[in-house]
């Protein structure tokens, strides 16, 4: 299992419609196959501040939704939005617990 951890930093101005925009993104990318879970937070402790995080059950899922449609736009329609790069993180699970 992978995780990913996207860290978001959006333009006040851009903010609604960013949250507009991404919903497709979400909702779409958790029906792909080998999707776990992929879901967006707010940082309570600062404005405008995202986390997008993503658990898929291997590389080959991950590199698959990077070629879809919906990351594709998204990733385009994001420039207008964000205030600095997004910031990605990415884990490999090792061991899972019961």
């Amino acid at each position: 299992m992978y995780i990913i951890h996207a860290f978001l930093s959006v333009k006040r101005e851009q903010r609604e419609h960013f949250l507009r925009d991404v919903q497709p993104l979400i909702k779409y990318s958790q029906a792909e196959e080998g999707n776990i879970r992929y879901e967006l937070y707010e940082q309570s402790s600062a404005d405008n501040q995202f986390i997008m995080v993503e658990e898929w059950k291997s590389k080959e899922a991950i590199e698959f939704h990077f070629q879809t449609k919906h990351f594709v736009e998204f990733g385009e329609q994001s420039k207008d939005y964000m205030a600095a790069p997004p910031q990605i993180k990415q884990f490999a699970v090792q061991a899972e617990h019961d």
